[in-house]
Formats: C-alpha cells, sequence, structure tokens
C-alpha cells in the first residue's frame, strides 16, 4: 500500500466502547484496533466511556450536548468498531444505551448506521458468555442497519491480555484483531472512495429511488 493510497480517501472509523473502568479490556482492544485501522492510513476517533455515560435513553435527546456530540461523530463515520464486556451474556448498558440514542439518526439520508461495517468485539471473564454477547451486539448492529464484519472477536479476560504499550500478549489475539481492523478499514475505504468520489458506484439511496421511480412508472 503507498503512502498516496493511504493519503487518497482516507475514511473515517470511530471506535465506540470500553467501561467506567480504566484500562479496560474491551477499551484496550478498542484503541488497538484504531491503532492499527490509522496505521492502514485512517482517521480515527473514539467515543469510549466518559463520551457514552449519556442519560438513559428516552430521558434526553440530540439537544442535550453530550448526545449531539455522539450523533454527529457517529454520522461522519464510514465505519466503526464496537467493543462491550460481556454482562451476563449481553452487551453492556453503557453501551447499549448509546447505540439505543442512534434512533435519532433515523431521518438522515443514510439513518442509523446504514451501509457501513461494524467491528464487534467482546470481552469476558471465560468464554461462557462470549458467544451469546457477540450475538447480541451483532444483532444490535443488524438492526440498526450496519454490516457486522464477517469476523467478531471474543476476548478472554480471565489472563492478562495487553502488555504495558498495549499490544495484546498473546498471538490468536493479535491475529484476530488485526483481521477484525483490516477488514473494517477495507470496508471503509471503499464507502469513502464511493462517497467522495464519481466513482460509477451508486449509493443505496440512489439504488432505492431508481427502483421507486421504476416501480411507479
Amino acid at each position: 500500500m503507498s503512502d498516496a493510497d493511504n493519503q487518497s480517501h482516507s475514511p473515517h472509523i470511530v471506535g465506540l466502547g470500553g467501561t467506567t473502568r480504566e484500562h479496560s479490556t474491551s477499551e484496550q482492544a478498542l484503541r488497538h484496533v484504531l491503532a492499527l485501522a490509522g496505521v492502514a492510513g485512517a482517521r480515527t476517533t473514539l467515543l469510549s466511556a466518559p463520551h457514552l455515560l449519556l442519560p438513559l435513553y428516552g430521558t434526553a435527546d440530540a439537544s442535550d450536548p453530550q448526545v449531539a456530540h455522539l450523533l454527529q461523530v457517529v454520522a461522519s463515520a464510514d465505519a466503526l468498531v464496537i467493543a462491550s464486556p460481556a454482562y451476563h451474556g449481553g452487551i453492556s448498558g453503557l453501551v447499549k444505551n448509546a447505540l439505543d440514542y442512534l434512533e435519532e439518526l433515523r431521518q438522515r439520508p443514510e439513518p442509523y448506521l446504514d451501509g457501513r461495517a461494524v467491528g464487534c468485539i467482546i470481552s469476558t471473564l471465560g468464554l461462557q458468555a462470549g458467544g451469546t454477547a457477540l450475538s447480541s451486539l451483532r444483532a444490535s448492529v443488524h438492526a440498526l442497519r450496519g454490516w457486522p464484519t464477517p469476523l467478531g472477536v471474543v476476548l478472554d479476560s480471565s489472563a492478562p491480555l495487553f502488555d504495558a504499550s498495549g499490544a495484546p500478549v498473546n498471538p490468536t489475539d493479535r491475529e484476530r484483531l488485526l483481521t477484525l481492523a483490516a477488514h473494517v478499514t477495507h470496508a471503509a475505504r471503499a464507502r469513502a472512495i464511493a462517497t467522495t468520489t464519481d466513482s460509477g458506484t451508486p449509493s443505496v439511496q440512489a439504488i432505492q429511488q431508481h427502483l421507486r421511480q421504476r416501480m411507479e412508472s
């Protein structure tokens, strides 16, 4: 990959998740994947716990400054990475509440996470709850019209997973996170090219409009 390729059509990838605990496994995984995406030429933004301590969904709306910031950043993303701990077989309330606020994006030309790749990461103390939590996160992404990447990553945090520099200590975890970063960056770059140039590839919305016109004719 050339430097010119990195600089042209630089996609914006947003990482969302973590916990209120400093240096949580899910936040470290999120930071690591965003760092890899940055090496691959993406612009990245991290929405960690301080950005996600929002009022319970339904008690505030887009007029709340912190909610408005969340919506603005997510709406600008070409792809996302979402990382959550597994709590009792599901994702955390912190992450789920943030995802619920994406309902406020329903009136946009590209509503919710429409057409964007989303890398899904789950950290869990032991692997029993990991699969169901990952399925739950993928289901939420699907409901928001996002595209979960082919690989989702479950990390067993019963042993230390990251060294002092933030790098994975387990080669298997390292390779899985690298693959997820590559999937997300590849999809984000394709979307950035399609939305910023006359690539000849019509958007989903353009295809929808064409089909409506044909059905009405």
